[in-house]
């Protein structure tokens, strides 16, 4: 098959292929790939796709999924090395024997003991000989420490892989340090009743976060196979995500982008800057829907998905969200349009299903506090 060849048919085969050559075939191969220019051209499309191929085409694979997710008892596995991976280290060998589990999983299970080279239990960088046997198997998934809590959710879909959510604002979305309840996975564990399990825990894997006060459609992993085909999109920027945001002042163009590395800022820790040596890079287009009495409603696309990056970037050129009490300044404009919380909405998500393949879109409306300031601003 050429290359290059950009046909339908032809683009899913490379799909394939590539994820299956570069999954297995190691640097070498990517690096022959990227000279070839296939490699670059589909790169955001390889995580998703490898998912694809091993529950579509492998069915070996896509049968212990099956089981891992479908009954309580033991998965195990067993491999004789071949001369191929004699010399790999235990960890890296089992990614590739045993694709359905996470590198990161496979070595929590070595560690664990869980997985023996010829009946003893070794370190993930113990280096394979020609002729050993591997033999592990899973545990089931242990219940979250986490307690389940009855909040009151907006469930806009869910499946067995995957529940996608209406954030309201207000809602912090994982437990963390003053906030050791009352979040969005708490709620979630009493009103999703099928988890398979995520990284060894009943709990829904969190893939990505709304901040507190901003509101909006948030997706979460149900399973550990759903969860890595999620943090594999978000990681190749093929996840589509769009926030409407009210900013004060109007922009002279119609639309632009701000293309400014986020960090810590250099004397606030607790806030974010692009005035940072050591930011990470991060892309945010805007287009403005309407223009109003001071005021601007913007569609904002995420490129990048940086803590904070909407607010930090809007506010860098003079576009600060109104009611942002941290980027906003003296000027936040909040009380007196009635908000209590920054003036931004996760209104878009778009990815593709983890099992299926298929494109999925979900939106969420203005929520009514946001409509109200619109209102008043117009």
């Amino acid at each position: 098959m050429d290359p290059v060849d950009t046909s339908d048919r032809a683009r899913r085969l490379a799909r394939v292929l590539i994820s299956d050559v570069a999954a297995y075939a190691g640097d070498q191969v990517r690096i022959g790939l990227e000279k070839d220019d296939l490699f670059e051209r589909l790169a955001p499309e390889i995580a998703q796709a490898r998912v694809f191929y091993l529950y579509h085409v492998d069915p070996c694979v896509a049968e212990r999924a099956r089981l891992a997710r479908a009954n309580a008892h033991l998965v195990s596995f067993e491999h004789r090395v071949s001369p191929e991976l004699a010399g790999q280290r235990l960890d890296a060998a089992l990614a590739k024997l045993e694709p359905a589990l996470s590198r990161a999983q496979l070595r929590r299970l070595i560690e664990q003991g869980a997985v023996t080279v010829s009946g003893a239990a070794v370190k993930p960088a113990h280096r394979l000989r020609a002729g050993e046997r591997i033999a592990g198997a899973v545990p089931e998934a242990q219940p979250a420490a986490l307690e389940p809590e009855a909040l009151p959710l907006s469930i806009l879909y869910q499946d067995a892989d995957v529940v996608v959510i209406d954030k309201p604002a207000g809602l912090v979305v994982h437990p963390a340090p003053g906030h050791g309840g009352g979040t969005l996975v708490n709620a979630l564990l009493h009103h999703c009743r099928d988890l398979s399990g995520v990284g060894g825990e009943l709990r829904p894997g969190i893939v990505h976060r709304l901040d507190k006060d901003t509101s909006g459609v948030l997706v979460a992993a149900k399973n550990d196979a759903a969860h890595r085909s999620l943090a594999a999109q978000f990681k190749a920027h093929s996840v589509l995500r769009e926030y409407l945001a009210l900013v004060r002042g109007t922009p002279r163009a119609a639309s632009g982008s701000v293309e400014a590395a986020i960090g810590r800022h250099p004397t606030d820790r607790k806030r974010m800057s692009t005035r940072t040596r050591r930011g990470r890079a991060a892309v945010t287009h805007y287009s403005v829907e309407e223009r109003l009495r001071g005021a601007s409603l913007l569609r904002v696309r995420l490129e990048t998905g940086r803590t904070h990056q909407v607010r930090v970037h809007l506010a860098s050129i003079g576009l600060a969200v109104l009611g942002d009490p941290v980027y906003g300044g003296a000027d936040a404009r909040g009380a007196e349009l009635g908000l209590t919380r920054q003036a931004l909405h996760a209104a878009v998500l778009g990815f593709t299903h983890p099992s299926t393949g298929a494109p999925r879109r979900f939106e969420s409306p203005l929520p009514p506090d946001l409509v109200r300031a619109l209102a008043a601003l117009r």
